[in-house]
């Protein structure tokens, strides 16, 4: 799911670079920074000159910890009891990689104004070609079905930087980062099910016992 989540956001910012800029694409890709670039486009590694979404920390979101555990269906008068989701912020990396530290300022400037205006992504605001396409194909136990996603502006300090490049390898590039708030993951699976008291009655008595 969080594959899925990124590849939305991905698309999303390519078909906005495409029709805001006239950008050739692909400009915006999902890739960790640790991996390092490819010589000349070829073998392992990551390619120059675009940007990267990468995940570098989750963080679970307690204040929703604490949610019932159960689910009512009134219509079949049931109540099933499973797990409450885990719900998770994700410090997303964007990185610009481009060759012509220029040409790196502006793509990053313009994913920025992409986040400016759009920063809550749902399942009826984001084109459906977002949600499907993907170059690695995602299997349906893996997808969101209704997702609200949340982008902030983080702001680390010098020493978080300084921490954060350190463990990606040592050389900085242009970046920014994002908290990325709130993805639920979720297993269904119902634990048990129960019925649901639809009537409560208090009209009752003592039995009387033998010999008063």
């Amino acid at each position: 799911m969080i594959a899925h989540a990124l590849t939305i956001v991905m698309n999303e910012i390519n078909a906005h670079l495409a029709d805001a800029y006239g950008s050739v694409l692909p400009q915006v890709g999902l890739g960790n920074m640790t991996e390092g670039f490819s010589a000349n486009g070829s073998g392992s590694g990551l390619q120059r000159n675009l940007l990267y979404l990468s995940m570098v920390n989750i963080k679970e979101e307690k204040t929703l910890k604490n949610l019932p555990n159960y689910v009512r269906n009134d219509v079949m008068l049931k109540v099933s009891y499973e797990n409450s989701p885990v719900f998770l912020n994700l410090q997303i990396l964007i990185t610009a990689t481009h060759t012509d530290y220029t040409n790196a300022l502006t793509a990053l400037s313009r994913v920025i104004r992409f986040f400016q205006f759009k920063n809550v992504l749902t399942q009826d605001n984001v084109a459906p070609a977002s949600i499907t396409t993907s170059s690695v194909p995602i299997k349906p136990i893996d997808q969101l079905e209704a997702f609200k996603l949340i982008f902030d502006l983080y702001s680390p300090t010098m020493e978080e930087v300084n921490h954060l490049w350190g463990t990606l390898g040592g050389k900085q590039y242009p970046f920014v980062m994002y908290l990325l708030r709130m993805l639920d993951l979720k297993f269904h699976a119902v634990q048990s099910e129960a019925g649901l008291i639809t009537e409560v009655i208090s009209d009752f008595s003592h039995k009387q016992t033998a010999g008063t």
